[in-house]
């Protein structure tokens, strides 16, 4: 298995600019901690789109972990509460709690709510920047991201990239085919994976390789801060949450594998593939159908995340949260 090269590697002159479209959820708010702690990494936007809990919820979520890493001055807009379609919420309490963030004393936020639309937010960020110096980070629901590439299509030459946490290429987790941001809203996933731009897909199979092992957690433990409690906190309640429905002894944080290969690719093995959303299937409706092979003739246009280096991984995670208050 070759590794395609990386699209950018960490450090560097200029800062890696990345907009995330998130549903806090524990893990969404660990990669904003994790993104907030890192030098040479810059919050265009934070966007927020109902997923793990309703629209309201999450961005009150997004707000106060955007507090808790001292993210004063970001813009944090409120995008699209229910799928482009169906219009059927379907959210996850089991897993993340009725607030979408159980565990942690959620701050009172210091950062005002933005007041354009999240999807506006997101056409204006791309737009304004540089064509190729900025990266999407989806890691929710993509109806905000579809959303955008309706109203502006212009946008896809723009990005530098797309890289989403989502689906999978042998696995699901709601479905036996299908995981839950692909699940939640697959027409949107559909046009996100079929626009004209490099997409990065750090599915489940990739995503399940970063588990927060109990020698994680007292990593964060250790460090004795504001942000580091806050992790601790989330990880108390997500751990055991994670294990009553999913059945794993230690959560993944999948949505921090995505923004980790978006900001230090070398850590994240990726391979050359095809990527359709199953939209009508009876038993398989949200599953990514991945083509690694080029058996459908396809060109093999996206990327598909396969391998974690585990321990560079939690290296670069616990040292961006420890330079945080």
């Amino acid at each position: 298995m070759t590794p395609v090269p990386a699209l950018r590697t960490d450090g560097g002159e200029a800062p890696v600019r990345v907009l995330l479209d998130v549903d806090p959820g524990h893990d969404d708010a660990l990669a904003i901690l994790v993104a907030a702690g890192l030098p040479g990494v810059e919050i265009a936007a934070i966007t927020t789109v109902g997923g793990n809990q309703t629209l309201e919820k999450v961005t009150r979520n997004a707000l106060a972990v955007a507090t808790v890493a001292g993210l004063e001055g970001t813009v944090v807009a409120a995008g699209c509460d229910r799928p482009l379609v169906t219009g059927a919420v379907i959210t996850d309490p089991e897993t993340h709690g009725a607030s979408g963030l159980d565990g942690p004393v959620l701050p009172e936020p210091t950062l005002p709510l933005d007041p354009r639309h999240g999807v506006d937010v997101i056409v204006e960020t791309v737009m304004a920047a540089e064509p190729g110096t900025l990266t999407l980070v989806p890691t929710g629901p993509l109806t905000n991201i579809a959303t955008a590439l309706r109203r502006e299509p212009a946008i896809a030459e723009r990005v530098a990239e797309v890289v989403l946490m989502g689906g999978g290429y042998t696995k699901g987790n709601v479905t036996p085919a299908a995981e839950f941001n692909i699940y939640t809203d697959p027409e949107a996933a559909h046009v996100v994976f079929s626009a004209p731009w490099r997409v990065t897909m750090v599915g489940l199979d990739l995503t399940h390789q970063a588990l927060a092992t109990p020698d994680v957690h007292e990593r964060f433990r250790a460090m004795g801060t504001r942000a580091g409690g806050f992790v601790v906190d989330m990880l108390n309640f997500f751990g055991p949450a994670y294990r009553a429905k999913q059945g794993f002894d230690s959560p993944p944080v999948h949505d921090v594998c995505a923004l980790v290969r978006a900001v230090a690719p070398d850590l994240v093995t990726v391979r050359p593939g095809h990527v359709d959303v199953e939209l009508h299937g009876q038993h398989t409706r949200g599953m990514t159908v991945t083509d690694l092979q080029g058996r459908q003739g396809r060109d093999l246009d996206h990327l598909v995340a396969t391998d974690l280096d585990v321990r560079r991984f939690w290296d670069l995670v616990t040292g961006a949260v420890a330079r945080l208050p």
